[in-house]
């Protein structure tokens, strides 16, 4: 998983509420078991028409905020059914850090171990995140996953919380796979041991 440690871009701003999975990443999308590709059908209901041409009024399809990498969304964001394949939209199509003043657990959860940074801000650090947003492609928005600041274009900075383990798995780019793998030499040790201890069990396997 790539680092988390500073993020600078364009931020996008969405403020409708309730943004559900299905309007991330709809149902027909879901069949693929690989973490990218899906980036072209982020908010695919939203961007495009039914005869697959851009939506022009949808934020992503406009110059300013086409190659955003952060997200100003409105509450609730990630409601709806758990589906892993909404991050993974998200980090395909570039966006590494979604800012909401609440989100749906699951999706929250998904969102750190696939590398994007959920941010929770009272709504009026949310309002003024979304005015930034609103100016487009030269309003430049910084987070500091380390000193955990958000600094606006105008240099305003906005802190936020994060809770410490999932921080440092961010900042050292451990998914659930990394941090295995960090601990393997003792997983090593361990069925080494269990081989002297029971090598039955491991017969048993073996055939």
């Amino acid at each position: 998983m790539e680092k988390f440690t500073t993020l600078t871009g364009v931020a996008a701003p969405m403020p409708l509420i309730n943004i559900d999975t299905d309007m991330i990443i709809p149902k027909q999308f879901l069949k693929t078991i690989k973490r990218t590709g899906l980036g072209k059908n982020l908010f695919d209901e939203m961007r495009f028409n039914e005869d697959g041409s851009e939506n022009p009024d949808f934020v992503l399809n406009k110059a300013a905020w086409r190659k955003s990498k952060i997200l100003v969304a409105g509450d609730n964001f990630g409601c709806g059914s758990s589906r892993e394949h909404a991050p993974w939209a998200l980090l395909d199509f570039g966006i590494r850090c979604v800012i909401s003043t609440s989100f749906a657990d699951i999706f929250y959860n998904n969102c750190f171990k696939n590398g994007i940074l959920p941010i929770v801000l009272p709504q009026e650090d949310v309002d003024k995140l979304m005015e930034d947003a609103e100016r487009g492609a030269n309003a430049t928005v910084t987070i500091d996953l380390e000193k955990q600041v958000i600094t606006g274009p105008d240099g305003g900075e906005v802190a936020f919380n994060v809770d410490p383990f999932r921080k440092h798995c961010l900042l050292n780019g451990l998914d659930d796979i990394g941090l295995s793998l960090q601990k393997a030499d003792k997983i090593e040790d361990f069925e080494k041991t269990r081989e002297t201890q029971a090598p039955w069990m491991v017969n048993a396997k073996s055939a």
